[in-house]
């Protein structure tokens, strides 16, 4: 591999420690209470299950406390509610997909936004759209974490994200904008894809289709953030860039080891910082 690696598994182990000295300082004021993050779920989706069970052991590496309700929507409805007013509990998420996605925006609106520490809700949403103080989804903030751990310059540089999700595309966007990119924003309907992508001196892919950028619609000084977790039958991890790309690029993440890694550390974060939040509320230090 010719690129420089953006090495995802080295920042989670650099956040890991971070967090665990913050959660440490937490648990030992007055009160003596250690923060809690509460998962909520339902449906039987293995990629749901692997997501709250990833997120309990990162959490548990960290000295964090973790609760998993696994109920129908209707009953997530009330759990949710008791969460919001449960001073324990700093942080709430929904691994997706649950089992009625018109249930499951009920459940996602019905979080304070506050306490909403993968950035799901409208109105977190609409806070990063504005430039506002905003939790942020999990993958776009890594994406933001990976590159800033790194030294990668954005301001003034031209950004091509390929993927308009509202969970990656479009808050990296967001968040990109407010570091002074110049941000391209591509997808299925983009005419010639690979025009925009030559163009760019910051690329992030986050199609979710395997191989999709290849080597010939690259140029040499590009940045690459591979946001891609695409498996086959075959069972292995590929993400939505070649890896003979890493050939040409001045710089790649790896799938696995790139973003993947950075994404719970960035959900355990926003807890901790919620955490820090109420117990700054309540007199605590």
């Amino acid at each position: 591999m010719t690129a420089r690696v953006l090495d995802g598994r080295a920042l989670a182990a650099d956040l890991r420690r971070d967090l665990a000295d913050r959660v440490a300082r937490l648990a030992t004021t007055s009160a003596g209470r250690t923060p809690r993050l509460a998962i909520f779920r339902n449906g039987g989706s293995p990629a749901a299950a692997m997501y709250a069970a990833g997120l309990e052991r990162v959490a548990k590496g960290i000295g964090l406390e973790t609760s998993t309700v696994e109920e129908p929507t209707a009953a997530l409805l009330g759990r949710v509610a008791e969460a919001n007013r449960d001073p324990t509990v700093a942080g709430i998420v929904v691994a997706y997909p649950l089992e009625d996605p018109e249930g499951a925006q009920r459940v996602i609106e019905l979080i304070v936004p506050d306490k909403d520490v993968d950035g799901a809700t409208p109105t977190n949403a609409g806070r990063l759209l504005r430039g506002e103080p905003a939790f942020v989804p999990a993958t776009a903030l890594a994406v933001i974490a990976l590159i800033e751990a790194h030294g990668v310059r954005v301001a003034g540089r031209r950004a091509v994200i390929v993927g308009r999700s509202a969970v990656v595309g479009r808050p990296v966007a967001s968040l990109l904008l407010a570091r002074d990119a110049t941000v391209v924003i591509c997808h299925r309907a983009t005419p010639d894809l690979a025009v925009e992508t030559r163009r760019a001196e910051l690329l992030v892919a986050a199609a979710g289709v395997a191989g999709l950028i290849t080597r010939d619609m690259l140029d040499p000084s590009a940045i690459v953030i591979d946001c891609g977790i695409n498996t086959a039958g075959d069972g292995v991890i590929r993400g939505d860039v070649d890896p003979a790309v890493a050939d040409v690029v001045a710089a790649m993440t790896p799938v696995p080891g790139g973003v993947g890694p950075v994404t719970p550390m960035m959900v355990l974060r926003q807890t901790v910082e919620s955490a820090e939040r109420l117990a700054g509320a309540t007199g605590r230090s």
